[in-house]
């Protein structure tokens, strides 16, 4: 594998493949072409001028960004959770009785929600996020005029798309009540849709790319 600098270009001798710094973070990150200038520019704070956008466009765009900054708080909060006097004695005790490793735990930022119903959105609410995004991104239900937080007394498990970023959650229940859903997962968003996406993919792109192999279980 040789890279030269001065040229701005790179050659993968075991693949053939090879071309500049955009195609080498297409290829590695497996980003589309605008998604790897992008990229590339927030790194180096590089302002991009593009094309002037609708109203709606912006409006769409800013409401993805909301969603997508409204969940990676909310990935902060369930991990920090398993470190409190109740994330240690449920939520980190259940995890490591089905043998989850700690660096297992940290690399796919497990974590949990508490018992009580609404502790999640009272926090968030208390941070100022609105109630209209934590309702659209379904890590809260809104009931009148209160919040109740869809993933209460569970074990987290956040779902991040290709690029990184954290779309949605997965709760598994540590409640024997029957009526009770073992699993549960994020409703459908403007961030998350569930028949495209699949849990753990961003972890293993690179891994499924060099071996051309892929082993899903359910």
């Amino acid at each position: 594998f040789m890279v030269s600098p001065a040229k701005g270009i790179y050659k993968d001798f075991s693949s053939g493949k090879g071309g500049n710094v955009v195609g080498f973070l297409m290829e590695h990150e497996k980003l589309s072409y605008p998604d790897a200038l992008r990229y590339i520019a927030k790194k180096y704070n590089i302002e991009i001028i593009e094309k002037e956008r609708s109203y709606e466009e912006i409006l769409h765009e800013n409401e993805r960004e909301s969603l997508l900054i409204v969940t990676s708080f909310a990935q902060k909060y369930f991990s920090n959770n398993l470190n409190s006097a109740e994330g240690k004695a449920i939520g980190l005790k259940y995890l490591k009785e089905r043998g989850i490793r700690e660096d297992i735990i940290e690399r796919f930022q497990l974590g949990y929600s508490f018992e009580a119903r609404d502790a999640f959105s009272a926090e968030a609410r208390k941070k100022g996020y609105k109630a209209d995004y934590l309702v659209k991104t379904g890590l809260s239900i809104q009931k009148n005029d209160s919040l109740f937080d869809r993933f209460a007394g569970r074990v987290i498990f956040p779902i991040h798309g290709l690029s990184g970023s954290v779309i949605g959650f997965g709760g598994r229940t540590l409640r024997s009540d029957k009526e009770v859903a073992k699993y549960l997962n994020s409703p459908e968003s403007d961030i998350y849709h569930k028949s495209k996406i699949l849990y753990g993919l961003f972890f293993a792109k690179k891994t499924i790319v060099n071996s051309d192999k892929c082993y899903i279980v359910e």
